[in-house]
């Protein structure tokens, strides 16, 4: 069903439709029939002299040709499913110049609902597309510009040093038989501050004696330098005839995947089910900063593209606080003679 506007024109009645009932509210449809009939069409500017596309003609059209294949193909492989799951279901079917604010607002509140943080990926990717369309003369203001983002918890979990112990005892449990891969893959996340897909997509190629030489990071190509433990851990990996130091079990042409189903039984056994895997990179970066390292170092060793990235893990947890606090305490009790 779709909102019409009678309007006259030369003596003659004239069906104007104004949108499907189902993506515009009777107030939406009011308003833009009073907008319509205050600026006649006559007094409006020239539209551009081809048809507006529909949302998904442009997406498939000049947008994927500009932006989608010059994009890394995990941002491509996120794209794709938001385009196939959010956007192109609410929009898809519609001309980018009827696409409103108020329709953008509600289709974020109702995502925002059950996936705060997809939505917000989601809200950044619709509004790049538009604003490409605006560049392209498609249409003239961006409907989801000046819509906020979900707030987000800021993560600032990192393993203390009694955590890390614990981690490792369990850890060496699980390094004999099908859990050896995987122990191998946690370590390495915590020794190299790595993110988890340079670790599970690493390949033999980009282990040049104590560096890692990665290819395509988040960042782009970079130089990770292996301190002695890293090292070791790969030079007791099994070299078979699998590109990746960490192979499927089921295809060793492919890498390990992305889902490590030790790791949610490790931290059960460790008492730390509140740490996600990215956890273990802030817990590098945490204790790098605690131990001296400068944080214009660390942020070179985390890859990041200037230091204020890394301030977000130059943190202390409460219990290594306390801990110094109680170091200090002796110390000056020792010079007070207490």
């Amino acid at each position: 069903m779709t909102w019409v506007m009678l309007e006259d024109a030369e003596g003659r009645t004239k069906r104007v439709s104004l949108g499907p009932v189902s993506t515009m509210t009777v107030d939406e449809a009011r308003r833009e029939c009073h907008e319509r009939k205050a600026s006649p069409e006559a007094e409006k500017p020239a539209r551009p002299a081809r048809a507006v596309p529909l949302f998904r003609e442009f997406v498939e059209g000049e947008w994927k040709g500009v932006h989608f294949e010059r994009s890394k193909p995990t941002t491509r492989k996120t794209y794709s499913r938001l385009l196939d799951v959010r956007l192109l279901p609410a929009f898809g079917d519609r001309r980018l110049d009827r696409i409103t604010s108020a329709e953008v607002r509600r289709w974020f509140d109702d995502f925002s609902r059950t996936a705060p943080g997809n939505a917000n990926t989601a809200l950044r990717l619709l509004r790049a597309i538009l604003n490409f369309a605006v560049a392209r003369g498609s249409i003239e203001a961006n409907p989801a510009r000046g819509i906020a983002p979900n707030r987000r918890p800021r993560m600032t979990r990192f393993l203390s040093t009694e955590e890390i112990a614990r981690l490792n005892r369990v850890l060496d449990a699980h390094s004999r038989g099908r859990g050896a891969a995987q122990a191998d893959l946690i370590r390495l996340l915590l020794l190299t501050g790595c993110r988890r897909n340079e670790i599970v997509r690493l390949r033999w190629s980009e282990v040049q004696d104590d560096t890692l030489v990665l290819a395509d990071s988040k960042v782009g190509p970079r130089k990770v330098p292996l301190n002695a433990r890293a090292r070791a851990i790969l030079d007791r990996r099994p070299r078979g005839e699998s590109p990746f130091v960490f192979p499927s079990p089921r295809d060793p042409s492919r890498p390990y995947g992305d889902h490590l189903s030790l790791w949610n039984r490790v931290r059960r056994e460790v008492g730390i089910e509140d740490c996600r895997l990215h956890d273990l990179r802030h817990t590098h970066a945490s204790h790098a900063v605690m131990n001296g390292v400068p944080v214009p170092v660390v942020s070179r060793l985390l890859g990041h593209t200037n230091t204020r990235m890394t301030l977000r893990y130059a943190h202390l947890g409460d219990r290594d606080i306390g801990a110094a606090a109680e170091r200090v305490g002796e110390a000056v009790a020792d010079l007070m003679g207490l």
